[in-house]
């Protein structure tokens, strides 16, 4: 979905002119495909590496700009930008975040958490993969990332405040350069990321359907990958407010793994485990928790969705 808008904006910015549709179809089958192909994620570790420093640039590009004033009041590329995103602020302050859309922002917070299905595959593919220098890397990853999604979080509200779009990029004017080059970074930072969450999802899949390993041929998985990247495509091509998806997705799956996964599992170990049973009414506490943020997230996002 990011790439299918954000690709059509950057080749705006030199003349070209092309469909979301065209934009979608063309990177899937060019660049996605071969690289979901591949079945070693680490092959993709010097071009991730790129993708940090592009989502570097990108934060940094946002705190010129915000600071540069260039799209408040009398800014360069105030005028160059459709009405609908261009910045809008209300004046309650703080007080405007009491109310139900809170619960997306939770919703789309909790997505973060998905990431770990992916885990016990880093941690095989980890040089010297000793638990030690594995919780290192871990730790200094979420680190960064906290801090990386926390500034750009911040910039884009300062900047546009409820004109913000779910993918920010898309409240930069075509005609900023400085924001074109940005548009670059963040696609090619998702390009070489995209195969390690789809890994996960393949991996997934196989695992669910109890697919034996000896059947895991390279044509088989080829086959697969083909199947679901067609699949994935076909709702990007019909999904299009990021906002929804990282919602619902955070609401469901995330509030799942989070708070009601672990709560099963506790359940059941404590029925083996008598050590564990004084931890069961803290357990159940925060499986309901996450039952009651999940409904909630998962009611707003429908509703967000069914009002566009």
């Amino acid at each position: 979905m990011i790439l299918s808008d954000t690709i059509p904006k950057l080749l705006e910015t030199v003349g070209i002119v092309i469909t979301r549709t065209q934009a979608l179809i063309g990177i899937t089958a060019t660049v996605l495909l071969p690289l979901c192909m591949l079945k070693e994620m680490k092959k993709l570790a010097p071009f991730s590496l790129v993708g940090i420093i592009g989502m570097c640039y990108t934060a940094i590009a946002m705190l010129i700009r915000y600071f540069g004033k260039a799209y408040a009041v009398g800014g360069q590329f105030l005028e160059t930008m459709p009405t609908h995103l261009r910045p809008s602020f209300g004046d309650k302050g703080a007080a405007s975040a009491l109310n139900s859309n809170t619960f997306l922002l939770i919703s789309m917070l909790s997505t973060a958490y998905m990431a770990h299905y992916n885990a016990p595959k880093f941690y095989l593919e980890l040089r010297n993969n000793t638990i030690p220098r594995y919780m290192i890397v871990v730790g200094v990853s979420y680190l960064i990332s906290i801090l990386m999604f926390l500034s750009v979080a911040s910039l884009g509200f300062l900047t546009f405040g409820e004109a913000s779009s779910g993918l920010v990029l898309n409240n930069y004017s075509t005609s900023d350069k400085l924001m074109s080059v940005s548009r670059v970074a963040v696609a090619l930072s998702l390009i070489f990321s995209y195969p390690l969450a789809f890994g996960g999802v393949r991996d997934g899949v196989l695992d669910f359907a109890k697919v034996p390993v000896a059947k895991r041929t390279d044509r088989f998985l080829n086959m697969l990958t083909l199947g679901l990247l067609a699949i994935i495509s076909c709702m990007a091509y019909v999904v299009r407010d990021l906002t929804v998806v990282f919602a619902f997705g955070g609401a469901t799956w995330g509030n799942a793994l989070i708070y009601l996964f672990p709560t099963f599992m506790l359940l059941q170990c404590a029925k083996k485990m008598p050590q564990l049973k004084k931890e069961v009414p803290i357990a159940v506490a925060t499986g309901l928790l996450g039952l009651i943020m999940g409904v909630i997230g998962t009611i707003r996002a429908v509703k967000s969705a069914l009002s566009k």
